[in-house]
């Protein structure tokens, strides 16, 4: 959790080297070894290896081990009296902890009779922002419990209806000054000042169908992916014209219209669905419909190559890990690890629930986080190559289980017209964690096309 080197005051040691602590570590090791020769023969696809594995640890670590406190009280301690002692602390170990001792717990949504929430932000530790397939943008209070709507910007051009099919996506840029979002017309996207919310930017132009997903590359390029299987780069320089009144008050800003810098087709694609940007390798990546994944040179803005997957049903969504060494890929029964650099498959993560369609997916540090069609997320702990265990029953695993939400026709018409044999869960589109990863906001509806509904919680 945390971690302080301490520096002896009086004496030659700090009052945490004590030698029964060498001797608990060589214990801890010993069982852990224990227990992995004590796995099935079975040789596993990808495996984990930490600092312990070593067989000899070094001198110069176990003194270091010994010298270093783990408690959080001398953490905060020696923060507070502004010691110059190293120290580190693993910002993901609170979400670790609250969801292995059953400590969520949902506080329902009320949406009203909004459709389906596709997509979702926190803009700050009171605020989240989410999009809906009614092409409603709303922002939800934390703390008041309000909902507020902020206005779509509208094109030039009236389109037709169908191009009204929702929100698909929503982005902040990295230095948190401008979101990007699906507009009026789904095939048009939207950019607001944070945090403000004030509309600057329209971009058009680019797409003749639904823009399934949006990614910043840096504060002021962004690239869209549609369901025509053309990706469009854009550039916003956050430059608007501003009007004030007589008493020299700002007026509602001029919504500027923007065309695409460059439009490229995705080869071998059909829809593109998610796209990822890995920094450190200045490559984009892109997932398609037909099951497979596009590798982009960012910085010529060219694809390089395509690799299909080894599932190919139902890939909507894809995460990366927070070092850009992991792929996610969500299936309809799997969840595909991918190395970053060759894309090859390393894991291949069956789900708890057969053919419950992976529809969002998330890393904190080793941890995914699995959202589903049917109401339940999961916990996948990758250095332990199993699923998240409960604390309080380690023979449980860790998993959330939604509440119903709002879903129009009811139950009864759905069995009447044969549309549901099963009881009504709703379908994970979204979930997302605040900057503390202590608080989880998940998001959905109905899975089935020809339903209504919506689902909203904070779990907390």
């Amino acid at each position: 959790m945390a971690q302080t080197r301490r520096v002896p005051v009086f004496g030659s040691r700090p009052p945490c080297a004590y030698q029964s602590r060498l001797d608990e570590r060589s214990l801890q090791i010993r069982m852990t070894r224990m227990e992995r020769n004590r796995k099935s023969d079975k040789p596993e696809d990808f495996v984990c290896y930490e600092d312990s594995d070593e067989e000899e640890e070094s001198t110069m670590s176990l003194c270091t081990m010994l010298n270093s406190s783990y408690n959080f009280v001398d953490y905060i301690r020696n923060r507070e009296y502004g010691m110059r002692e190293y120290r580190s602390v693993n910002q993901n170990h609170g979400t670790r902890h609250i969801l292995t001792h059953d400590l969520f717990k949902e506080q329902s949504i009320p949406l009203k009779t909004m459709n389906k929430v596709f997509c979702s932000q926190w803009l700050s530790s009171k605020q989240i922002v989410f999009g809906t397939k009614c092409n409603k943008l709303m922002v939800y209070n934390v703390k008041s419990h309000e909902l507020d709507q902020i206005p779509s910007i509208k094109g030039r051009i009236d389109e037709a209806a169908d191009q009204q099919s929702g929100i698909h996506s929503l982005k902040i840029n990295p230095s948190r000054t401008l979101l990007a979002t699906g507009a009026y017309n789904s095939n048009e996207i939207a950019v607001y000042r944070l945090p403000t919310l004030d509309p600057i930017v329209l971009a058009e132009g680019a797409h003749k169908d639904w823009i399934f997903d949006i990614e910043w590359l840096d504060d002021e390029f962004f690239v869209s992916g549609s369901r025509d299987t053309k990706l469009a780069l854009w550039q916003v320089q956050d430059k608007y014209q501003e009007k004030y009144d007589s008493d020299g008050d700002l007026i509602q800003p001029i919504t500027q219209y923007l065309n695409p810098a460059v439009i490229r087709s995705c080869k071998t694609a059909q829809k593109v669905r998610a796209i990822t940007f890995n920094k450190n390798l200045k490559e984009m990546v892109t997932l398609s419909l037909n099951g497979y994944v596009h590798v982009w040179d960012v910085e010529r803005f060219r694809q390089k190559f395509s690799r299909r997957l080894s599932s190919c049903q139902d890939n909507v969504c894809m995460a990366m890990k927070n070092d850009s060494s992991l792929y996610a890929v969500g299936c309809r029964s799997y969840t595909l690890l991918l190395d970053s650099r060759t894309l090859h498959t390393i894991k291949k993560i069956p789900a708890r629930y057969s053919g419950c369609g992976i529809r969002s997916l998330s890393f904190q540090d080793n941890v995914i986080t699995i959202g589903t069609g049917v109401g339940v997320i999961m916990f996948y702990d990758i250095r332990a190559g199993k699923y998240l265990e409960s604390s309080i029953n380690s023979s449980r695993a860790v998993v959330l289980k939604t509440s119903r939400g709002y879903v129009y026709p009811d139950e009864d018409f759905m069995v009447d017209q044969g549309f549901q044999q099963v009881k009504y869960t709703p379908a994970i589109y979204t979930h997302c964690y605040d900057y503390s990863g202590t608080r989880l906001f998940s998001a959905g509806g109905p899975l089935p096309a020809n339903l209504c509904g919506n689902y909203a919680g904070l779990w907390q």
